[in-house]
C-alpha cells in the first residue's frame, strides 16, 4: 500500500482541516441564509434570525453554535439581550463573494429587512455619555471615512483623528483608565458606534454648545438643533437626512 493509500482521514493538513470545516459550517441552507441575512453588517438576536430564516428558536440556535465554533459570527451582549453579528470585514467579504459566485446576476450584498426601533430614541439619543442612534451611527461613519477612526477590530482614534479632536475642542486629557476609543453595540441600528473617551468629550462637547440638547420631557433623547446641523456639517459633512 503507497503513502497516500496508507493515510488515515485524522492525518490530513491542518490548514485542510480548517477549510473543511469552515465550508461545512457553510454548507446549509438555514446557516447560508443566517450568514446572508448578517451581511446587511447588522447584529441580530437569535429570535429575529429564527424568525428571518423561519425556522425553530430551539434550531437556529443549533445552527448558530456550528457558525461560532468556526469564527464565522460572533457575539456580543447588550444589556439584557446577546446579538449575533458576522465575525469582521473579512468574513464578510468572504461570505458576499461566496454568494456572488453561486446566484448569477448578484451584484450587491443581500438586503435583509431592517429591524424596526420606536422614535424618537432612534434618531438620536444618548447611550450612557455618548452618542447613539442614527446620530451616533452617523458620527461613527463619518469619522471612519475621513480616517479619523479606525473601526476593524478594536476602535481606534488616530493620528489624524486627535488632531480633529483638537480642532473641534474636544478635550482627550486622559480620565482613569478608560479607552480613548471604544466600541458600543447600538441596540436600535444594531452596528456598533463610537464610545470611550473620545465618544464621550464630544457628546459633551456638543451638549455644552447646544449643538444638541434635550427634549422638554427629559430622558435619553437629543434634538439637533440649527447650530449643530451646521457644526455636524462642517466638522464631518453631516446632514440632517442622517439622523432624521
Amino acid at each position: 500500500m503507497n503513502d497516500v493509500q496508507a493515510r488515515k482521514p485524522n492525518d490530513a493538513p491542518a490548514p485542510a482541516a480548517r477549510l473543511a470545516a469552515l465550508a461545512a459550517a457553510l454548507a446549509d441552507e438555514t446557516r447560508a441564509a443566517i450568514c446572508m441575512t448578517l451581511l446587511e453588517g447588522r447584529a441580530w438576536t437569535a429570535g429575529e434570525l429564527a424568525r428571518a430564516t423561519s425556522v425553530a428558536p430551539s434550531t437556529v440556535s443549533g445552527h448558530l453554535a456550528r457558525l461560532l465554533d468556526a469564527g464565522i459570527c460572533v457575539t456580543e451582549r447588550q444589556g439584557r439581550h446577546s446579538y449575533v453579528r458576522i465575525a469582521d470585514a473579512a468574513t464578510a467579504r468572504l461570505v458576499d463573494e461566496l454568494a456572488c459566485h453561486a446566484i448569477p446576476g448578484r451584484d450587491a450584498p443581500h438586503a435583509a429587512p431592517v429591524v424596526c426601533a420606536p422614535d424618537p430614541l432612534a434618531g438620536a439619543r444618548t447611550c450612557y455619555d455618548h452618542f447613539a442612534g442614527r446620530l451616533g451611527m452617523a458620527v461613527t461613519d463619518a469619522m471612519e471615512e475621513r480616517g479619523l477612526l479606525r473601526t476593524e477590530g478594536v476602535f481606534q482614534l488616530t493620528e489624524e483623528g486627535r488632531a480633529w479632536c483638537g480642532r473641534a475642542g474636544v478635550d482627550l486629557g486622559q480620565e482613569g483608565r478608560r479607552p480613548l476609543a471604544s466600541s458600543c453595540l447600538d441596540w436600535t441600528e444594531r452596528r456598533r458606534h463610537l464610545g470611550g473617551l473620545a465618544g464621550a468629550r464630544l457628546c459633551a462637547r456638543a451638549l455644552g454648545e447646544e449643538w444638541v440638547v434635550r427634549p422638554p420631557a427629559g430622558g435619553r433623547g437629543l434634538i439637533v438643533t440649527a447650530a449643530g446641523e451646521r457644526t455636524l456639517g462642517e466638522l464631518l459633512g453631516i446632514t440632517p437626512e442622517a439622523w432624521v
